[in-house]
């Protein structure tokens, strides 16, 4: 039940840093990127695997800027930043 409530805690959190100006959404939107994948893996231990890869499949979509701009960085590129 804890996880239950982790896991809408971690949603309801990813959707107020995305209602925030671009400029203020750094600090806290890498703190939730972080927080994901422990998050994801306990889904994954304590309910299925298939819930985790719906999980990871919901992260992936909603942190696909900033996971393609890690991807960028992690090939020496430098991408455009918005503004």
């Amino acid at each position: 039940m804890t996880l239950a409530w982790l896991s809408i805690l971690w949603v309801f959190a990813a959707v107020t840093v995305a209602m925030l100006p671009m400029r203020h959404q750094y600090v806290p939107g890498i703190a939730l990127l972080i927080a994901a994948p422990a998050l994801i893996v306990a889904i994954g231990v304590s309910q299925s695997w298939l819930l985790a890869i719906a999980a990871l499949a919901a992260f992936v979509s909603m942190f696909r800027n900033p996971l393609r701009y890690l991807a960028a960085r992690l090939r020496r590129e430098t991408p455009e930043l918005p503004k």
